[in-house]
């Protein structure tokens, strides 16, 4: 019967960077996967590139970056900052880019090569890798650590795989994720195994994801992406989230980079009212944008209101804002009052579309909720409860906007539990 110094259960970003810190630090590394293959869910970030990091080099920035419990990482970033992350994989052989916003992809925009670079540097440190899903765990009882008297409710004496396996450890790491992209075996495991430990798990919601609206016109406008569009999140009429950016229409709703970030700020979807604001055309102030109206209805000056907006406006929105401004369409531009205008004009610059709801956790980028960070060591990841077990990685109620720092954060509670263990 092996006995290892770290078992490592879930071999996705966090997994391994945890498995390869405590292995470079001489210490005896087994690491579970439960697919084939390790770092399903790597393979898919960033529509196959994989966004490794966000290549900024303040650490309150980071922090900024992450809404859901962002203060928890002060430490594990302070150790491992976009710049560790930068070097580990060059290190490794991965040359690697930095592009708009800071988001840093391998030269060639393949996830496969940090993959890779992943097996090879596990393989260099002698890590164990074994694919079995782990289902349950025996527990022994209360436990006082050494001479610090720091007292625990239990420790792990080993964990249960769907094989029948038995798995001996002084330590163990959960890094299995959330439950977002269940098909590459985030399906909630980790959340089980913690609840066994005695941990408290957050609710978990979908972050970075899509939402279904309750407005019509969305699905006219289906296929649509408005670029560079003023975007404003409203909680029960107080903005909570504002950027300018890109924007999509779908048959359910929006999406789009604008929608994904700012859905990391909805806490209380079903309990509060949620509003997206756009404003059309940012460019341009509302004296300004009426005077524009003025110059195109001059130019159009006997044609009806519906045939009189193609230059202002992508064509598939057209009728939409027809409809909302309550002008007859067929109306002759050059009898519309300056009252009409005013309208057309605030609703070019405050379009409302009314949130219904998340789309399905399946389909979010990352979660929301998991193990409650009160219950974790920020500093060494180690849980508050049970003696010799850790957490790294999305399994942890933490979650950041897109851009590379879900994965900074992986890399870097990782880190943190590796070089602690």
């Amino acid at each position: 019967m092996d006995k290892w110094d770290l078992t490592v259960v879930g071999a996705g970003a966090a997994g391994c960077m945890a498995a390869i810190t405590a292995a470079e630090n001489g210490k005896n590394v087994l690491l579970i996967e439960r697919n084939e293959k390790i770092g399903r869910k790597l393979m898919i970030t960033g529509k196959g590139r994989c966004n490794v990091t966000n290549n900024r080099s303040d650490i309150e920035g980071l922090i900024s970056s992450v809404p859901g419990n962002g203060k928890f990482l002060y430490s594990a970033f302070s150790e491992w900052m976009p710049s560790d992350t930068i070097e580990f994989f060059e290190s490794a052989g991965v040359k690697l880019k930095t592009e708009r916003g800071n988001r840093v992809f391998p030269v060639s925009d393949k996830a496969s090569d940090i993959v890779d670079a992943l097996n090879r540097l596990l393989k260099k440190n002698k890590v164990k890798t074994v694919h079995d899903r782990i289902t349950d765990l025996k527990l022994s009882g209360f436990s006082e650590r050494d001479a610090g008297g720091k007292k625990y409710k239990n420790s792990i004496e080993y964990l249960l795989g769907e094989s029948g396996e038995k798995y001996f450890s002084e330590n163990y790491l959960i890094a299995t994720g959330g439950k977002s992209y269940p098909g590459t075996g985030s399906t909630g495991d980790g959340y089980e195994l913690a609840k066994k430990c005695g941990h408290k798990i957050t609710p978990v919601r979908p972050s970075l994801v899509a939402l279904n609206t309750s407005d019509s016109f969305t699905g006219k406008c289906q296929g649509l992406t408005l670029k560079n569009t003023g975007f404003r999140l409203l909680e029960n009429g107080k903005t909570i989230f504002s950027d300018i950016g890109e924007l999509l229409f779908t048959h359910f709703g929006v999406s789009g980079p604008l929608v994904l970030s700012s859905s990391a700020h909805i806490r209380r979807m079903g309990e509060k009212d949620y509003e997206i604001i756009l404003d059309l055309k940012p460019a341009l102030d509302e004296k300004t944008l009426d005077n524009r109206i003025c110059r195109d209805f001059s130019e159009f000056d006997n044609r009806e209101f519906k045939n009189c907006l193609s230059k202002l406006l992508p064509k598939s929105i057209i009728p939409v804002i027809v409809e909302l401004s309550g002008i007859d369409p067929d109306k002759k531009v050059n009898v519309i009052t300056r009252e009409e205008r005013r309208k057309l004009v605030s609703l070019l610059k405050n379009f409302t579309i009314h949130i219904k709801s998340f789309r399905p956790v399946e389909e979010a980028i990352v979660c929301s909720g998991g193990v409650s960070v009160k219950e974790i060591d920020p500093k060494t990841m180690r849980s508050k409860i049970t003696d010799n077990l850790f957490f790294a990685g999305e399994v942890i109620d933490v979650d950041a906007y897109t851009g590379g720092y879900n994965l900074q954060s992986a890399f870097a509670t990782g880190h943190a539990a590796g070089e602690h263990i």
